[in-house]
């Protein structure tokens, strides 16, 4: 965001010294009163190619992540099995683990429902790159959940 924004205000920076009439700095991609015009299938085809990209960095793959997290939608699983590609190029298990957390919570209401297809159509690619659900883990449970005396008989 930050090199976007001081590419945009090189470039007019050069305008202004020329005009005085007053400019705005526009960000590409935040354009609020505009539609989107992009279909289903070229929004994952976009963030797809964003995950398979063979120069990404953790904090790229925890940003398009964070722009997944905050749409109101669940992920695709072709675009999960590209971000849990990602996470195993850059060697980040906590990550990927991380990822699947975000994609459980983002099931909402209906987590019985989504959340078993997502895992049973990216199951193959997390037995191949040997990541493990955070229910394999222990995540789901409570660590430090003490025993109820009162219940063990």
């Amino acid at each position: 965001m930050f090199r976007i924004v001081a590419t945009a205000l090189r470039s007019s920076s050069r305008s202004l010294i020329t005009s005085n009439a007053p400019r705005t700095v526009a960000v590409p991609g935040r354009l609020m009163s505009s539609h989107s015009t992009e279909s289903d299938e070229e929004f994952d085809n976009r963030y797809e190619a964003y995950f398979n990209r063979p120069d990404i960095d953790g904090w790229e793959i925890r940003q398009g992540m964070n722009d997944l997290a905050g749409m109101d939608l669940v992920p695709e699983p072709k675009i999960l099995i590209a971000a849990m590609k990602a996470c195993r190029r850059v060697n980040d298990y906590p990550l990927a683990v991380r990822i699947l957390e975000t994609v459980k919570f983002k099931c909402g209401n209906k987590v019985q429902e989504i959340y078993p297809y997502i895992l049973q159509e990216i199951q193959p690619t997390l037995d191949e790159l040997g990541i493990d659900t955070p229910e394999a883990l222990g995540y789901d449970k409570p660590e430090l959940a003490c025993v109820n005396v009162d219940s063990i008989h």
